[in-house]
């Protein structure tokens, strides 16, 4: 049984519900940053996404209850299931370790890359054919990569290759999620969460030093991290089902804003100018990609039908 947790607002068409939503998710992804950054400074990876997803599947639990057991052990292709839901584990626990040691902005313009290792991949996961015109905007997107890592020897520190190694696991649950469309997105929230919590819980018991006092402010703050992160998916799930991707995809770039303005009123981080630059290339070389895969599905449509 489908079980729908974000409806959309009345009076509102689905098109602008769905740029609504995108936009709602972006927000609450760049506060699920700021959050992460403030707790991974006095808590560790493994202890923040512990706290987390005890909170977010709390929140769940209701809405799995009425979908019933079966929605969540009888899916299709479990088992590209389960690597999904460990690739997004990897790329949680990356993220909020990385951030504990980089600016925002910093860290976020390796998952805004994210589009561009989907696209390199897609060619051999998906069999989806990638033109010479994309393949030079991969290029171009890699070099940005390359910009904002900035590997000298007092850069190419173990942050950013965390960062990097994060964004990658990410790209590598996009992927997935290509090929899981018909699975719900309750059980792929589901999944994942589960996923996070048995990988942070796995890690604290190799590192039982890493779970450090919590007081009644900072497991709060965590909870309420589960529950914006949480919120984040949902909302970003939902925004992609009632409006166009070429509408809502691009406006995921809005979290490059968010993450350089709260980096910088919260934090009072500043994003070098490599930073800058690498991001400036990646954006656009993502934009690019997306609109160029928009423009071929078009054509494919059309030539179906004639």
């Amino acid at each position: 049984m489908a079980v729908q947790i974000v409806a959309m607002p009345q009076g509102v068409s689905a098109a602008r519900a769905g740029v609504l939503f995108m936009l709602a998710g972006m927000l609450m992804f760049s506060l699920n940053d700021v959050l992460g950054k403030w707790m991974a400074a006095s808590h560790s990876a493994f202890q923040v996404m512990t706290v987390r997803s005890v909170a977010a599947l709390l929140v769940l639990a209701p809405f799995m209850v009425r979908a019933g057991w079966r929605s969540f052990v009888l899916v299709p292709q479990p088992g590209l299931n389960m690597l999904r839901a460990l690739f997004f584990s990897v790329d949680a626990l990356a993220f909020y370790y990385c951030v504990a040691f980089m600016p925002l902005a910093d860290a976020m313009t390796y998952w805004l890359a994210v589009p561009i290792y989907v696209a390199a991949a897609s060619p051999l996961v998906l069999g989806e054919r990638v033109g010479w015109r994309r393949w030079i905007a991969i290029l171009i997107g890699f070099s940005g990569v390359l910009i904002a890592l900035n590997p000298s020897s007092a850069s190419f520190s173990l942050p950013a290759l965390v960062a990097l190694g994060g964004s990658l696991a990410y790209g590598g649950a996009v992927v997935l999620g290509r090929r899981l469309r018909e699975t719900p997105d309750l059980t792929l929230v589901t999944w994942q969460v589960v996923s996070a919590l048995l990988a942070a819980g796995l890690g604290l018991a190799l590192f039982p030093e890493a779970w450090s006092p919590l007081t009644p402010v900072s497991l709060s703050l965590l909870g309420l991290l589960g529950i914006v992160a949480l919120s984040a998916h949902l909302l970003v799930n939902r925004s992609l089902k009632l409006a166009d991707a070429a509408m809502v995809v691009p406006l995921q770039y809005t979290l490059l804003f968010w993450a350089i303005l709260f980096g910088w009123l919260i934090f009072g981080d500043i994003p070098g100018t490599h930073a800058l630059v690498g991001a400036a290339l990646i954006v656009v070389s993502g934009l690019f990609i997306f609109f160029r895969e928009q423009k071929a599905r078009r054509a494919a449509a059309v030539a179906e039908v004639v």
